[in-house]
C-alpha cells in the first residue's frame, strides 16, 4: 500500500512542468533541511547541558580536559565503523559533489553528519555545526532529486535548495541562506534559479521559528552607528583581512600536520590531549562558543570568560583582553585538533567566533588606551562579519547573515565597510576561500568564470574515442595494410603484448610504401613515431587542453595509470562537449 502510494506520487511529480516541480520540491527540501537544522541545534544543546549545566566552580572545569576527547572518540568510532565514509568538511564535500560527482551525495549523509557533529560539539569539540548541516541539507536535496530521476541541472538546484535551507534554518536567516548558496556553493547558477532557493530558505526559517521561537539567534546590546567611528571600522576591516589570512593558512597547515601523524589511535590521543588542555586553560574554546559571543554582545565580558582557573586575575583590566588574545590565537588550534583527531564539524562557527573575539579585543584595547571610546558590542558584531568575509570570501553572505542573526540592521554601514575592506585585503594574498583552496589545486573548483566552470565539468574519461585500430609492436607492414583496409581512421596506436602503448603510426607516413609488397616484412617498431604526449583517463580537462596547445596535436592517446592504451581524445569532440556544456551552464 505504501509503496503503491509513493509510486503514484512519484509519477505525478514527474509529470509536472519543470518550474512547478522545482517549486514543490523546494518546499519539501526546505522543510527537511530546516527540521534537520533544528534537530542538530537541539541535540548539541542537550548534550552540552547534560555535561556542563551543573558547573559552578573553577574546579569543575577540570572535566574540560576529558569531555572533548570522549566526544571525538565517539564520533571517530561512529564514522569509522558504522558510516565507513569521510563526512568531515561538509561545505568542501558539497563543492566536490557538484563538480566531480554530478551533484550526487550519498543517502547516509542526510543523517550521519547530524549525529556525528552533535556528539563532537556537545562534548566540547571546538568546531561549528553549520558545515555538517549544510552537508545534510545538500544531501536531502540531492537524494530527493535522485529518487525522482531528475537531471544534473535539477539535482544541482535542489542540492542548493537544501544548503540554503540548512543555513537559513540554523540561523533563522533566509537571506543569508540564499546568498551563501550563490556566493560559496553554486557559482554559475543564474537568477532563474532564485525562486526555488527563496522558497526553500523561507520554509526552513519558518520551521526554525516554529520550534525555536521568534527571537534572534544572538541577543545583543548594540548602540547606533556613529560616523566618528568610521576610521576605526575601516582599520578594523584591514585587521580582519590579515586575521582571515592567519585563520585560513594556519588551519590548512595544522590539519595537514596532524593528519600526517601515523596511527588513528595515536592521532586521537595527541589531539584529545591538546584540545582538552586548551579548553581547560581557555574555557571559551569549549564547543561552538556562541554563548561567549552572546555575552560579549551583551557587554558582559566577565561571563564570557567562563569558569577559568585564572578567574582571580581578571580584576586587572588589561588581563581580560590579553586572555581573549589567547582565545583568538588558539581557536584555530582547537578547531584543527577537533577535526583532525576524529571529530566532525566545520569552520563556519569558529570563523564567527574568532571574528567576534577579535572585535572585542580591538575595541577593549582602544578603550583602555584612552585614544577613543568604541562600542565593544558593535565591534563584536562587525568582527563576525569581517572575518567571515575574509575567510569564506563571501562578503554579501557575511553582511546579511550578521544583520539577520542579531537584528543589527542599524549597523549595516559598518558591516558593509568592514566586510568589504576585509575581503579586499585577503584577496591580495589568497584568491581562494578556506573551502575552495584545496580543491582549486586539484582542478575541481567551479568558479564564476563560465569557461573555467565548463572545463571543470568536462570529464576526460567520458570523451575517449576507442574506434582506433591497434597494431602490435612486433607486427609487420603487411599486417598494418590489412588493418588499414578495415579502418576508417588515419592513426594507428602501436601496443606491446601487455597492451602498453609504445608509439603511433600515421597513415600519411606509410602511404608511399604500403603498396610495395617487398617491404611488407618491415617491423612496425621501425615505422612508428613517438607519442607527442599522453593523456591520463582521470586527468583534468584544463591540463588536457594545455597538452593540446603545447603539442599542436589534434588527437592525443589516452592511457590508464599503468600506461595501458584506452583510446584517443580529440579536440573536435572536446569542443563539441564544451559547446553543449556551455549552453547548459548559461541556461542555468
Amino acid at each position: 500500500m505504501i509503496k503503491s502510494t509513493l509510486y503514484k506520487i512519484k509519477k505525478y511529480l514527474q509529470g509536472m512542468p519543470e518550474s512547478r516541480l522545482l517549486i514543490v520540491l523546494a518546499l519539501v527540501v526546505g522543510f527537511g533541511s530546516g527540521t534537520a537544522a533544528v534537530l542538530l541545534k537541539q541535540m548539541v544543546h542537550l548534550v552540552e547541558w547534560i555535561l556542563t549545566g551543573w558547573f559552578n566552580t573553577p574546579a569543575d572545569s577540570f572535566l574540560y580536559l576529558l569531555y572533548p576527547g570522549v566526544g571525538m572518540l565517539l564520533a571517530l568510532i561512529f564514522v569509522r565503523y558504522i558510516v565507513k565514509d569521510n563526512i568531515g568538511h561538509g561545505v568542501t564535500k558539497v563543492l566536490l559533489a557538484v563538480s566531480r560527482n554530478e551533484s550526487k551525495i550519498r543517502s547516509h549523509n542526510m543523517w550521519t553528519s547530524v549525529a556525528a557533529s552533535s556528539v563532537t560539539i556537545g562534548f566540547g569539540g571546538s568546531v561549528g555545526a553549520e558545515a555538517p548541516i549544510v552537508y545534510t541539507g545538500a544531501a536531502i536535496g540531492s537524494n530527493v532529486a535522485r529518487a525522482l530521476g531528475l537531471t544534473y541541472k535539477q539535482m544541482t538546484i535542489l542540492l542548493g535548495c537544501g544548503a540554503a535551507g540548512a543555513v537559513a534554518g540554523i540561523f533563522k536567516a533566509p537571506m543569508a541562506g540564499i546568498l551563501f548558496t550563490f556566493e560559496i556553493l553554486l557559482f554559475n547558477m543564474s537568477m532563474s534559479s532564485l525562486l526555488p532557493f527563496v522558497i526553500s530558505s523561507i520554509t526552513a526559517t519558518t520551521v526554525s521559528y516554529l520550534f525555536l521561537g521568534d527571537t534572534v539567534a544572538f541577543e545583543n546590546d548594540l548602540t547606533p552607528f556613529s560616523i566618528g567611528n568610521l576610521p576605526f571600522y575601516i582599520l578594523f576591516g584591514n585587521i580582519c583581512g590579515y586575521a582571515s589570512l592567519y585563520f585560513t593558512r594556519t588551519t590548512l597547515w595544522l590539519e595537514d600536520k596532524i593528519k600526517g601523524i601515523i596511527g588513528t589511535t595515536r592521532r586521537w590521543l595527541i589531539s584529545a590531549a591538546c584540545l582538552g588542555l586548551l579548553i581547560f586553560i581557555f574555557p571559551p574554546l569549549y564547543g561552538e562558543g556562541y554563548g561567549v559571543l552572546t555575552d560579549l554582545l551583551m557587554n558582559n565580558s566577565d561571563a564570557a570568560v567562563g569558569t577559568s582557573i585564572f578567574s582571580r586575575f581578571f580584576t586587572r583590566e588589561w588581563i581580560v583582553p590579553i586572555f581573549f588574545i589567547g582565545v583568538f590565537f588558539f581557536k584555530v588550534f582547537s578547531m584543527s585538533f577537533t577535526n583532525a583527531g576524529g571529530g566532525v564539524g566545520g569552520t563556519f562557527g569558529p570563523t564567527l567566533f574568532m571574528g567576534g573575539i577579535l572585535g572585542f579585543i580591538i575595541a577593549r584595547l582602544v578603550n583602555l588606551s584612552g585614544i577613543h571610546v568604541l562600542p565593544e558590542a558593535n565591534f563584536v558584531l562587525v568582527g563576525m562579519a569581517g572575518l567571515m568575509a575574509g575567510v569564506m570570501q563571501a562578503p554579501l553572505t557575511a553582511i546579511f547573515l550578521i544583520a539577520e542573526i542579531t537584528g543589527g540592521y542599524t549597523l549595516l554601514m559598518p558591516l558593509i565597510i568592514t566586510s568589504a575592506v576585509s575581503f579586499a585585503t585577503i584577496r591580495l594574498y589568497e584568491p581562494y576561500s578556506i573551502y575552495t583552496k584545496r580543491i582549486a589545486k586539484q582542478g575541481d573548483l567551479l568558479t564564476h568564470d563560465s569557461d573555467q566552470a565548463v572545463l571543470t565539468l568536462l570529464k576526460t574519461d567520458e570523451l575517449i574515442e576507442n574506434d582506433f585500430s591497434t597494431i602490435g609492436l612486433n607486427q609487420t607492414l603487411g599486417d598494418l595494410v590489412k588493418v588499414i583496409a578495415h579502418s576508417h581512421r588515419n592513426i594507428f596506436p602501436v601496443v606491446d603484448v601487455h597492451g602498453q602503448m609504445q608509439g603511433i603510426v600515421y597513415l600519411d607516413d606509410v602511404r608511399e610504401v604500403m603498396f610495395e609488397r617487398e617491404k611488407y616484412d618491415i617491423k612496425i617498431y621501425s615505422l612508428m613515431k613517438q607519442v607527442p604526449e599522453f593523456v591520463y583517463c582521470k586527468e583534468k580537462m584544463e591540463s588536457v587542453m594545455n597538452k593540446f596547445e603545447f603539442t599542436g596535436a589534434w588527437n592525443l592517446p589516452v592511457v590508464d595509470e599503468k600506461g595501458a592504451y584506452l583510446g584517443f581524445v580529440s579536440k573536435s569532440k572536446i569542443f563539441s562537449a564544451y559547446r553543449e556544456q556551455l549552453q547548459q551552464v548559461s541556461h542555468d
